[in-house]
């Protein structure tokens, strides 16, 4: 039996399943990873200039013009095959399946995953910098606009909402994502390279717990040895495949 059939049979049989997405899978669908973005004008920065507190309050406008532009290739890119296979085996198999993403992009809300617990935020939403004293309770979507926006009451800078070197992953987020992978059967881990903690721990939390770990990915990843079988190929050609 070759693997794709082998985990096809164990997703079957599976009553809990908990998929992990990462970077591969978005850059099917034309968003580039954090670092192949890092091209052109942004090449010669460091990538803590753009994705730290630090930078951020070093160059506000600089940060906010490299997010813009992300944005802009978020809200152009539309969900692959891999994204719809996952949305329609959750749809299928309904309380089976728990989605769980370092991405932050929403490709795989589009899709039909509406329950995604996103480890990493949400590129296109805002949140404020620090506590804001006029509006503490509400995000900065009511926030003069420049870059980046302001409270206009205390001048409070919004910020992208998505997790910075140094900072902790949305402890809410983590504990399920935790959860999730220690109660499934069966743990696909998908378009990652396993570098990036805590996320690269959940397949092995997983495992030693009793789930089958499947891995696909074009590429070898760092968390490799924790698999069970490891599928080469990208999301958008193996997903379909695997849970038609």
């Amino acid at each position: 039996m070759d693997g794709l059939e082998t985990v096809r049979r164990r997703l079957e049989t599976a009553q809990g399943v908990c998929v992990l997405t990462g970077a591969g899978m978005s850059a099917e669908s034309g968003i580039p990873t954090f670092r192949d973005a890092m091209t052109g004008l942004w090449s010669r920065f460091d990538p803590a200039e753009l994705a730290s507190e630090d930078g951020f309050r070093a160059d506000p406008g600089r940060v906010w013009d490299w997010y813009a532009e992300r944005r802009d290739g978020v809200r152009r890119a539309e969900p692959n095959a891999g994204h719809h296979a996952l949305a329609a085996f959750a749809a299928r198999r309904p309380g089976v399946l728990t989605l769980v993403t370092q991405n932050v992009d929403d490709l795989h809300q589009r899709a039909g995953n509406v329950d995604t617990i996103r480890l990493h935020g949400d590129i296109l939403r805002d949140r404020w910098l620090e506590p804001c004293r006029c509006r503490p309770a509400l995000p900065p979507d009511a926030a003069t606009p420049g870059r980046p926006p302001r409270c206009p009451g205390c001048g409070v800078m919004a910020r992208p909402g998505v997790v910075w070197f140094g900072e902790f992953l949305p402890e809410g987020a983590l504990v399920a994502a935790q959860q999730a992978a220690s109660a499934c059967d069966v743990m696909l881990v998908v378009g990652t390279s396993g570098a990036v903690w805590p996320a690269a721990g959940l397949a092995g939390r997983a495992k030693t717990r009793g789930a089958f770990v499947a891995i696909v990915n074009p590429h070898d990843s760092e968390i490799d040895a924790e698999a069970d079988v490891v599928l080469r190929g990208t999301a958008a050609t193996v997903l379909p495949a695997l849970l038609s």
